[in-house]
């Protein structure tokens, strides 16, 4: 059951990660991690391939199911039930209605081919919320003119470019209004000029006050856009803090090599 927002509270926290633990076969991926996203905040996750950091971003809508710890939406702890690879989600109606207030945007832009791209925005909104074609139409249309893309609605996903596409998988995830928003590396599978699209995309939902998590490649973009940046190795919380703290007064030398290695790249 959801928490109670305490009266004035600024900082309500949106995501609540507490000792995740995951594993695939005999491969510990996450080792214990307990992060917390509060409402407005942009918390950018960082690391080397391997790190955990797509995993744990999966963990948050239960792509992934943790093998141990608790995750919470807006105060709402997601039900699971059993213990290490036996356990599963244990609320299926609370799952969907969560999933249905997180915006997922994935390296692969997931649009369907057969659907205009005001089709593909309109989709969730009109199966999964059930709300009225002609609000979601309007809203949709706003959202494609927000990430600049208003001209391309009838369009097919295959007639734009991939930074056009990644832009409409944003204006997707941003029609269902959601309570957070989540990013798993949207600019991995974009030329560098494309790139820039997307990111000046993003950095305006970061203005506008959007709760994010993000996992990026992108040091100089994660020292823009974040409130909180975390560093993962090997499984754990390496190093947490401000942008200026982690990347202007490092104290890992793990993360020193990390970011020499990534300004070579």
């Amino acid at each position: 059951m959801a928490q109670s927002k305490p009266a004035g509270a600024e900082k309500w926290p949106v995501v609540a990660i507490h000792d995740l633990h995951k594993s695939f076969g005999d491969l510990e991926v996450l080792k214990g991690i307990s992060f917390t996203a509060r409402e407005g905040e942009v918390v950018s996750l960082i690391g080397s391939s391997g790190s955990g950091k797509s995993t744990l971003l999966r963990c948050i809508n239960m792509l992934e199911v943790p093998d141990q710890g608790s995750v919470a939406i807006d105060g709402e702890e997601i039900e699971l039930r059993g213990s290490g690879k036996r356990r599963h989600i244990g609320n299926e109606d609370q799952i969907r209605r969560i999933r249905s207030e997180l915006g997922m945007v994935f390296q692969s832009f997931n649009l369907w081919a057969h659907m205009t791209i005001l089709e593909n925005v309109m989709e969730a909104p009109l199966i999964v919320q059930r709300r009225a074609r002609a609000e979601v139409e309007a809203e949709a249309l706003a959202m494609l003119d927000k990430v600049g893309i208003g001209a391309k609605a009838s369009n097919y996903p295959s007639q734009l470019s991939g930074g056009q596409q990644q832009r409409a998988a944003i204006a997707r995830a941003l029609c269902i209004n959601p309570r957070v928003m989540l990013f798993d590396e949207p600019t991995s599978a974009l030329d560098p000029e494309l790139e820039v699209e997307v990111l000046r995309v993003i950095k305006l939902l970061a203005d506008e006050g959007r709760t994010m998590v993000l996992v990026t490649h992108d040091m100089e973009f994660a020292r823009s856009v974040s409130d909180r940046v975390i560093f993962l190795h090997q499984g754990l919380i390496e190093e947490e803090g401000t942008p200026d703290q982690v990347f202007g007064a490092t104290k890992s030398a793990r993360l020193r090599q990390f970011l020499n290695a990534a300004s070579h790249a």
